[in-house]
């Protein structure tokens, strides 16, 4: 079932305000909605030597969590093949360090959580 229109509404300002964060804190877009039949990432960016795969999750209110915390093993490991699709098709990053980010958005504002997750952790 297709995402209701107010609610993809939501979530497409949530990432438009997650970019101008992350842009406005030195990263660069180098792409925006990736999506694979196994998984997506909302924005790949650039921060230094890194390549830093962002998840937006936009939650009204932290009644379950909130975006953090919906963020699980399960996702995580969806954002991970995803980045690593992405990643075989960009030889020029092949080698850089990367860099899972999170940006819980809310009514209240952003709380974006630098390398939210490793690799080991899965």
């Amino acid at each position: 079932m297709p995402a209701r229109p107010d609610r993809r509404a939501r979530g497409d300002a949530a990432e438009d305000a997650a970019r101008h964060l992350l842009e406005g804190e030195g990263l660069r877009t180098l792409a925006r909605n990736v999506n694979y039949r196994f998984g997506e990432i909302d924005l790949v960016m650039r921060h230094g030597e890194f390549v830093v795969f962002v998840e937006v999750r936009y939650r009204h209110d932290d009644r379950f969590g909130g975006g953090l915390a919906s963020v699980d093993r399960r996702k995580c490991r969806r954002i991970v093949l995803a980045a690593r699709a992405w990643l075989a098709h960009q030889p020029a990053l092949a080698d850089a360090p990367c860099r899972f980010d999170i940006v819980a958005a809310s009514p209240a504002g952003l709380d974006w959580q630098r390398a939210a997750f490793m690799l080991d952790d899965l």
